[in-house]
C-alpha cells in the first residue's frame, strides 16, 4: 500500500474516530524485539539534564527604532512539544530550536518577538492538550503564531497512529479557534539513528514517514501549515553523525537545531505573511498544487517541506500547496526576559 493511501486512512481514521490502523502488525513487532532491546541499550546513554529555558524577548533593539513613530508590537510566538521542542541536548537557550527561530522571526519580521515555550522531554501527542491549555491560560497573552514538533515519542511508545493524529489535530484547531498561525514540525525520520540497526532502522525509517504523512494531513484538515523534518534525523545527520548528533547519541547537537530550525524559519515568517518568496509554485523547485494526501507523502521523504491548504477540494479530495521555500542561516540569539 502507498504512504499516501496509508496516510489518508490514518487521517480518516483519526477524524472519524477509528482507533485500530497500526503500523507495524504483530508478527513485524515479534521479529524486531531483540533489535528494540539493544537499541535501547545503545540509545539515549549519554549526558541527560534539562534542557534551557529560552522564555524571554528576542529582538528588543526593533522595538524602539528611531524610523517608527510608536514603538512595534511584539509578535507573541509559542513553542509546543517533545524534546525537539524544547531543545534538549543543548547546554544554551540560545541553541535550542525555540530560540533561534525567535530570533529569526524577529529579524525577518523587524520587530521584537515574545517567547514562551511550554513544551516537554518525553511527551507524546496526548500532552497538547495540556500544553495548548498551559498557552492559553492567559487571556492577556494570546499567540500571534505557534511551532509544534511532536511525533518521535509516538513511534517509540507505540501510540496508535489514529490517536496520535486525532490528538495533534485537536490541538491545531484549539490554537487555529484563538487566531493563532500554527506550523507543525512533523515526526523525524528515527531510521537514521546511528544505534538503531537493522531491521528496526528500516522500520523505523517506515513508521516515523507514515506517521509524518499522516500528520501532515490532520494538520492541513485544520487550517495549519506542515514542515518535513525529515532532515532533523535525516541525510544530514546520517552523514555528519558526530557533528549533529548531541552527547545522548538520539538528539540533535546545537548545529543539528540551528538545521531544523532553518528548515522551519521559512513557513513561519510566511504564515505570518512576511517571507518575501511568492506564495505560488514555483515549476523549478518541483513545486505544486497535490491532493493532500500526495503532497504529505512527497514532503515526509524530502525534509524542509512544506504543505499547506490550497483548495477546498478536487476530484480526489482536498488538494494542497507543496513547497520548497529557500533557507536562510539563521544569527545566534541573546534572549532578554519576558516585560511582566
Amino acid at each position: 500500500m502507498s504512504r499516501a493511501r496509508v496516510a489518508r486512512r490514518i487521517a480518516a481514521g483519526a477524524a472519524y474516530g477509528g482507533g485500530g490502523i497500526g503500523l507495524l502488525g504483530a508478527a513485524t513487532v515479534g521479529v524486531v524485539l531483540a533489535e528494540v532491546q539493544l537499541a535501547k541499550r545503545n540509545v539515549g546513554n549519554g549526558e541527560r539534564a534539562d534542557p534551557p529555558r529560552a522564555d524571554g524577548r528576542y529582538g528588543r533593539a526593533f522595538a524602539d527604532q528611531p524610523a517608527r513613530p510608536a514603538p512595534a508590537e511584539p509578535v507573541r510566538f509559542a513553542m509546543l512539544g517533545d524534546s525537539t521542542a524544547a531543545g534538549q541536548g543543548v547546554h544554551r537557550a540560545r541553541q535550542t530550536p525555540a530560540a533561534l527561530l525567535a530570533s529569526g522571526l524577529a529579524a525577518v519580521a523587524e520587530r521584537p518577538v515574545d517567547l514562551r515555550n511550554v513544551a516537554l522531554p518525553g511527551a507524546q501527542s496526548d500532552d497538547l492538550d495540556r500544553q495548548v491549555t498551559l498557552i492559553l491560560s492567559d487571556p492577556d497573552w494570546v499567540p500571534d503564531v505557534c511551532v509544534v514538533m511532536i511525533g518521535a515519542n509516538d513511534v517509540t511508545h507505540r501510540m496508535p497512529p489514529t490517536r496520535s493524529v486525532r490528538c495533534l489535530s485537536a490541538a491545531v484547531r484549539r490554537l487555529r479557534t484563538v487566531g493563532a498561525e500554527v506550523v507543525v514540525g512533523t515526526c523525524p525520520d528515527l531510521g537514521t539513528v546511528e544505534n538503531v540497526y537493522q531491521p528496526l532502522r528500516w522500520l523505523a525509517r517506515r513508521v516515523s514517514r507514515q506517521l509524518a504523512a499522516a500528520q501532515t494531513i490532520g494538520v492541513v484538515e485544520q487550517g495549519g501549515r506542515t514542515v518535513s523534518l525529515g532532515d532533523l534525523l535525516g541525510p544530514e545527520f546520517a552523514a555528519n553523525p558526530r557533528e549533529l548528533f548531541g552527547p545522548d547519541n538520539y538528539h540533535p547537537s546545537a548545529e543539528g537545531y540551528a538545521t531544523a530550525a532553518m528548515a522551519v524559519l521559512p513557513t513561519l515568517c510566511a504564515a505570518l505573511g512576511l517571507w518575501p518568496e511568492e506564495e505560488r509554485p514555483d515549476v523549478s523547485r518541483r513545486e505544486g498544487f497535490l491532493p493532500v494526501a500526495r503532497a504529505a507523502a512527497q514532503a515526509a521523504s524530502e525534509g524542509g517541506t512544506e504543505v499547506t491548504a490550497a483548495m477546498p477540494t478536487g476530484p480526489r479530495g482536498p488538494w494542497a500547496l507543496l513547497k520548497r521555500r529557500r533557507r536562510r542561516r539563521i544569527q545566534t540569539p541573546e534572549p532578554s526576559p519576558l516585560p511582566h
